[in-house]
């Protein structure tokens, strides 16, 4: 029964912000033809925003067009390439390691065959082996990369859902994207990630939410709105 209740709020609150942001009817493509891409591209996401993430990425494609470009350039070679993502010196040790680990599992540069005869669970569990890929990007990959079901969970996400209630205070990122997973169907995972997002930039900000302008005020967490 509690779990019915819990469901049902989630669906509720999905479906609210599905009629204000519309990600799930349009659903956006942030996949990559190759999963390998994205990826490293998450990597490069770590503590940083989406701007010098990006621009980093854009930089390492430029001057290394193919995988194997960047592992015969070296680690310090790309760690100058990428400053402009934060903890180069990391990043790049990390990202020439994975490469290669890559290459050797598969004998290419690429993450397409990793889904062919394997399990959703050896697919996550091999990801998680990777130096510096955590829950967040293992999702990510998942979901954008490779569709399949998954519920990556950043600090928007995080901070929305317990605001909203469905997601207990103690719940860790990873014990939230699992909830997800667990109780909506893999239709939803992308727009309803993306749309929860958007709330969390435009309206459910960490300092100072506008909280006059949102349409969950009903049922937030909130104690600025509590008054």
């Amino acid at each position: 029964m509690q779990n019915q209740k819990l469901k049902n709020k989630i669906f509720y609150v999905l479906d609210e912000l599905e009629n204000l942001y519309h990600n799930e009817a349009r659903s956006p493509n942030l996949g990559h033809e190759e999963p390998l891409d994205g990826l490293i591209l998450t990597v490069l996401s770590q503590n940083t925003n989406d701007k010098n993430r990006d621009t980093a990425f854009e930089n390492l494609k430029k001057f290394y067009p193919e995988w194997h470009n960047v592992v015969e350039a070296g680690a310090e070679n790309l760690e100058a390439v990428i400053k402009t993502a934060g903890l180069a010196h990391t990043k790049a040790a990390r990202i020439i390691y994975i490469l290669e680990k890559i290459h050797n599992d598969f004998g290419e540069y690429s993450l397409k065959n990793l889904t062919l005869n394997n399990s959703r669970e050896y697919i996550k569990n091999y990801l998680r082996e990777l130096p510096g890929v955590g829950a967040k990007t293992v999702a990510c990959v998942l979901l954008f990369d490779l569709e399949l079901k998954a519920f990556p969970v950043d600090t928007h996400v995080t901070r929305v859902s317990k605001r909203l209630g469905i997601a207990p205070e103690k719940f860790s990122p990873e014990e939230i994207s699992e909830m997800f997973e667990d109780l909506i169907p893999a239709s939803r995972c992308l727009g309803s990630h993306v749309n929860m997002i958007c709330h969390g930039r435009a309206i459910c900000h960490s300092r100072n939410p506008e909280c006059e302008k949102c349409i969950l005020s009903k049922i937030c967490n909130n104690k600025e709105i509590k008054r």
